[in-house]
């Protein structure tokens, strides 16, 4: 008789512990992005944890007092606003580039606002909002450079820098220079510094961030200035996320439309001497 209560009392522990898990109770409950839609988590708890990069001055840097500024944390924040999230419910968390799809895909970020390029393999494991802006493939090379004129000049021993997990060195190689040597990294800031210090001839992504990292280091570097990419920057969010999806484009038309996109790149790369394009039209 003891034995069949303690049967019965195992029983019923178990149910709960399924029940409860069917709920997504417990330690074992998923992390930043749940089972909800976008939509619906921001509304539900009024907090967002949004990957940004930390070290793209201009885009996405986290400040020495621990703030965060630049252009996609910019849009980020507007986003969030209009998902009803004040800037007070933000939970910011580096994105590096190889590690974006894994962060979104395990729920570890509601969404990523990164320098983010929209591509078909990538749309295989993750949606994606926008795109909000449109950038070109360029170079950055020292200052006194004369032999770097554009990515088919990349011959012989030239070394190239990027980072881990993007697309525009392998684009290079692909391409433009099939021998050129790929020296990839883990941040955009250890290609700066490779650069600077020569161990690297050129350095490879998108025009916008080496604007930034240029505008840092006067004197030092300069963009070769040959755009040979279009690079449409998206928001990434949980696959099929429709409802996600759809509240993040109609965020990014508001800023468009009422000044506040503009007035961000202005702020923000402006001062670099990078030509402020046009708003680019979001993808269906």
């Amino acid at each position: 008789m003891r034995f069949s209560r303690v049967l019965q009392t195992g029983a019923v522990v178990m149910a709960a512990g399924l029940a409860l898990a069917a709920c997504g109770g417990g330690s074992g409950s998923s992390g930043a992005s749940g089972d909800k839609n976008l939509v619906q988590r921001a509304k539900d708890n009024k907090k967002l944890t949004i990957g940004i990069k930390f070290d793209q001055p201009g885009l996405g840097l986290k400040k020495p007092d621990g703030t965060y500024a630049g252009f996609d944390v910019d849009v980020a924040k507007y986003i969030a606003k209009q998902l009803g999230v004040e800037e007070s419910g933000i939970t910011w968390k580096e994105a590096q580039s190889a590690q974006r799809e894994d962060l979104i895909k395990k729920g570890e970020v509601d969404f990523i606002v990164a320098t983010y390029s929209i591509t078909d393999k990538r749309k295989n494991d993750v949606s994606f909002g926008g795109p909000y802006f449109v950038a070109h493939q360029d170079l950055l090379v020292r200052s006194d450079n004369t032999d770097i004129t554009g990515p088919e000049s990349l011959t012989g021993n030239k070394k190239l820098c990027s980072v881990k997990g993007s697309t525009p060195a392998q684009n290079v190689k692909t391409k433009y220079a099939k021998d050129v040597q790929l020296q990839e990294v883990g941040k955009y800031t250890d290609c700066v510094t490779a650069l600077l210090n020569g161990t690297v001839d050129a350095m490879t992504t998108d025009d916008v961030i080496l604007a930034g990292y240029a505008a840092q280091q006067p004197g030092k570097l300069k963009l070769v200035g040959k755009g040979f990419s279009d690079e449409n920057y998206g928001v990434g969010l949980k696959k099929d996320d429709a409802d996600g999806k759809a509240a993040v484009n109609k965020a990014i038309q508001a800023m468009e439309q009422d000044g506040s996109w503009e007035k961000s790149l202005q702020t923000n790369v402006g001062p670099s001497g990078y030509k402020i394009p046009a708003v680019p039209a979001i993808a269906p």
